[in-house]
């Protein structure tokens, strides 16, 4: 196929466009916001080079000329949605500029609720991802401990994120779905749930839920797994 690299290829490390020859038709960033399009609109399962192609108005032969491999259109997205990040200077407060991170990586994943699945190492080379992980390195510049740890911390709550924010983008779409309401199911599983422990059989979750009814609070469940996250590395 046109442009096909026959052996590993970084797409950041491939030029553009040639020195010679006719300026190219479009831009990585053209073709990077053309597919965020479509898979903001139906998925991304959804992203083909043909409807990319499709939607910049060029043949789909073509398209490989920019971008060799599917997986290289994948990592321009993802580069593409990382590039919304508001970076402040730090703090000094180490916690409070990662938590505010995190907070950052959960919003933009809801606006792209594609971008979960793209979350990768494979992906940590791109310019705007090595731009997050030098923001959120300068986040621990006072923190005593080594690159490798910093680094696993870092890991630890983009995994936090993306677990989350996975959990909480699949019962949205499960909600979707149904032909009845998220409130109507809620109503029928709860009563469920009620009678099951009336009948004693549970004596530990009938104690919790007396003590704790609910409804819970999803956004403190999020703030409370970063914070296990941070207390785990604070010393």
């Amino acid at each position: 196929m046109v442009g096909r690299p026959a052996v590993p290829e970084v797409i950041w490390a491939r030029p553009e466009r040639a020195g010679r020859g006719p300026r190219p038709a479009f831009s990585r960033a053209d073709i990077a916001a053309a597919a965020v399009r479509i898979a903001d609109a139906e998925g991304l399962d959804a992203v083909s080079m043909r409807k990319v192609a499709a939607e910049l108005g060029c043949g789909t032969m073509s398209l490989y000329n920019y971008v060799p491999r599917k997986e290289d259109l994948y990592e321009l997205m993802f580069d593409a949605v990382s590039g919304g990040y508001e970076y402040p200077e730090p703090s000094g407060d180490w916690r409070a500029d990662l938590v505010a991170l995190a907070h950052q990586a959960r919003a933009m994943m809801h606006r792209h609720t594609w971008a979960p699945r793209l979350m990768s190492p494979v992906y940590g080379f791109s310019p705007n991802a090595l731009r997050y992980l030098e923001y959120a390195l300068s986040c621990l510049d006072g923190v005593d401990a080594r690159f490798g740890e910093k680094m696993e911390l870092i890991a630890m709550v983009n995994g936090v994120v993306t677990t989350y924010v996975a959990n909480e983008i699949a019962t949205a779409e499960r909600s979707r779905s149904l032909p009845w309401s998220e409130e109507q199911e809620n109503a029928v599983r709860t009563g469920y749930l009620i009678s099951q422990i009336a009948t004693g059989k549970y004596p530990r979750m009938a104690a919790g839920f007396a003590e704790d009814p609910g409804p819970i609070d999803l956004d403190g469940v999020f703030d409370r797994a970063l914070q296990r996250v941070l207390d785990s590395f604070d010393r």
